[in-house]
């Protein structure tokens, strides 16, 4: 297992090089037999045409690598191909509109959608058979859990959920000692080391490191300011610098002017969704197509959020505040849609030109669930050192039902590593996330 271990990452780069290689010739030919011999203006000869293929080629791996379309191994099945045909719709629909504006005409987009659905065949071939190689190959690793004194529950059932990488196959307290430990963990291929007091786990991480066993650890909020800190070398003594003052200046303009650009952009682009999306409401049950509620955002100012109404009128009369559970019979039938699109957030566009929040941040919470959080975890008022945001890390990265202590974790990760950058990555992974189910789906009962 350790031997083939070493050659994995060539596995996963045969991988992505065939699935590339297969889907840029693809377009080679639709190109080269197709567009290039329709031209009006004129035709490219051989530099032009493998100008135009290896551009193509270019904004694949980008697209490919900005969803996850060559995480093979790593993400499951159904999400790994949804990643590469979304990675293909988008790629194609870029390019029908860069042949126009080379041509300076539109095509029938007949042809790109063949070569869609040409792309999608592939995709689904290759890496179907690539998945059966892959796991017999690499077997799922079996896994010592060694638990904290925080429930790590809802950490073993996502990790039992990926049976395909996965498979734990004992269980032990760290409360149980380090020797017990050391008897237990012969013959795993790794151990998932639980939220536990830094002692008991620098104990097992050391002793893993030095025995060359895999470790998936369970970080700390001070794990990650630490992660992002800065290192000084003023000293022989290695020191790590936490400035723990939130966005610079320059980094607030820079987020601010980006903001307003986009979401103007945004609020004018989307007006006709807002008038389909308003009727469907309106004649669900007559009330009102928006709907109001107080959220915090940076320094716990509060601000009124706004949102296409999703459930009844006085959904929370009787119940109060609380999140939407699965199949919460408050919720409308058209506001189901909505919430799985999340295209019942779209009026928050025009809290973000108002200023109140800004297009990625942390999700805005409101203040009678921060305070009930805050009491059993006060680290979570953290995340208001930045505006709330319409996506953002924890939104990507997680789910609607992702724990609120894995939810700090996210939104600590995006403020600490805070850069243009990953608000554009942010962005860009934003439409991925809109129609995957568990990305959406409401809290356990």
């Amino acid at each position: 297992m350790k031997t083939q271990e070493r050659y994995k990452r060539l596995v996963k780069l045969l991988f992505s090089l065939v699935l590339t290689g297969l889907l840029t010739a693809i377009y080679a030919f639709v190109w080269t037999y197709y567009f290039n011999e329709k031209m009006l203006q004129a035709p490219f000869f051989r530099r032009g045409n493998w100008m135009m293929i290896c551009l193509y080629g270019v904004l694949l791996v980008f697209f490919m690598k900005t969803y996850g379309g060559y995480k093979v191994g790593y993400l499951k099945k159904g999400n790994l191909i949804y990643s590469q045909i979304l990675s293909v719709v988008f790629l194609n629909t870029f390019t029908y509109f860069q042949i126009a504006v080379l041509d300076k005409r539109f095509y029938s987009p007949t042809v790109l959608v063949l070569m869609t659905l040409a792309d999608a065949a592939a995709i689904v071939i290759w890496t179907m058979i690539y998945e059966q190689i892959y796991i017999w190959m690499y077997p799922p690793r079996r896994m010592l859990m060694v638990y904290g004194d925080r429930s790590d529950y809802h950490l073993m059932e996502k990790m039992n959920a990926r049976e395909d990488k996965y498979e734990i196959k004992d269980m032990m307290s760290y409360r149980q000692g380090f020797e017990q430990f050391k008897d237990r963990v012969k013959g795993f291929d790794g151990v998932i080391v639980g939220d536990m007091p830094s002692h008991d786990r620098n104990l097992i991480l050391k002793y893993c490191f030095e025995h060359g066993i895999r470790t998936y650890a369970v970080p700390k909020v001070s794990d990650i300011l630490l992660r992002s800190s800065d290192e000084l070398t003023l000293f022989d003594s290695p020191l790590l610098l936490s400035r723990n003052g939130g966005l610079s200046i320059e980094q607030e303009f820079m987020k601010r002017t980006m903001d307003v650009v986009l979401s103007f952009a945004a609020a004018m682009i989307t007006l006709p969704f807002f008038a389909v999306i308003g009727a469907a409401i309106k004649l669900t049950d007559g009330g009102p197509v928006f709907y109001k509620q107080v959220r915090l955002t940076k320094d716990r100012k509060e601000f009124e959020i706004y949102k296409f109404r999703t459930m009844i009128q006085n959904a929370e009369a009787e119940s109060g505040a609380r999140l939407a559970s699965e199949k919460d019979p408050r919720i409308l039938p058209v506001g189901r849609f909505l919430r799985a699109t999340r295209l019942d957030e779209l009026p928050q566009i025009y809290n973000i030109l108002k200023g109140d929040m800004s297009i990625v941040g942390p999700r805005p919470e409101r203040p009678e669930l921060a305070a009930e959080i805050e009491a059993e975890i006060p680290e979570f008022r953290y995340r208001l050192k930045v505006k709330a945001g319409l996506t953002g890390y924890a939104q990507v990265y997680g789910k609607y039902n992702t724990t609120s202590y894995d939810k700090l974790k996210l939104d600590l990760t995006y403020i600490r590593n805070y850069s243009i950058l990953l608000d554009l990555k942010l962005i860009i992974m934003t439409p991925k996330i809109m129609f995957m189910k568990e990305s959406t789906e409401g809290v356990k009962q």
